[in-house]
């Protein structure tokens, strides 16, 4: 995890929480990649940067995931792309807050399959919650205290490789 600097990848399409992220990623000093199939407009600023992944299917998604490493933050509302981040050791964390966990992926794949094949079938079974003011607060809180732990595991480490 020590010497590349930790970068947070955005999955941008759908993304509610965008200026969220842009806020504390500039308060941090952390690079943002905002990740989407088509234009998508960012801040000016130099640690924003805008990624065009192209409009195939999973176009975004498999950019981020053969970027992403252990050290990296990964925003997302998306299972399986949270399942490919999570396993390459980023943290997944997703708009509403939640964090997408090597404990809890596979569970929430499992329902998220099993949703799909429900609703395949015919069976109405509604969609997600609508996004709350709430939702966005523990989302700002949730990336806050990631960055912040992910900072704090860099300089134990930078400290037991010198000391």
């Amino acid at each position: 995890m020590t010497g590349t600097p930790t970068r947070i990848f955005v999955d941008a399409d759908a993304c509610p929480v965008k200026d969220e992220i842009y806020r504390v990623a500039l308060r941090h000093g952390v690079p943002v990649s905002v990740v989407a199939g088509n234009f998508i407009r960012v801040p000016h600023d130099p640690l924003i940067e805008r990624i065009a992944a192209g409009a195939g299917m999973d176009a975004a998604d498999d950019w981020i995931a053969e970027r992403v490493k252990s050290g990296d933050v990964v925003v997302t509302s998306d299972i399986p792309l949270a399942s490919r981040c999570v396993k390459a050791g980023a943290e997944v964390i997703a708009p509403n807050g939640k964090p997408f966990t090597e404990e809890s992926i596979g569970m929430t794949l499992a329902v998220r399959n099993l949703m799909t094949d429900l609703r395949s079938a015919g069976e109405v079974t509604g969609g997600p919650r609508s996004f709350s003011p709430r939702d966005r607060s523990t989302f700002l809180s949730a990336l806050d205290q990631t960055l912040r732990r992910i900072q704090r595991r860099r300089a134990d480490q930078t400290a037991t490789s010198q000391g």
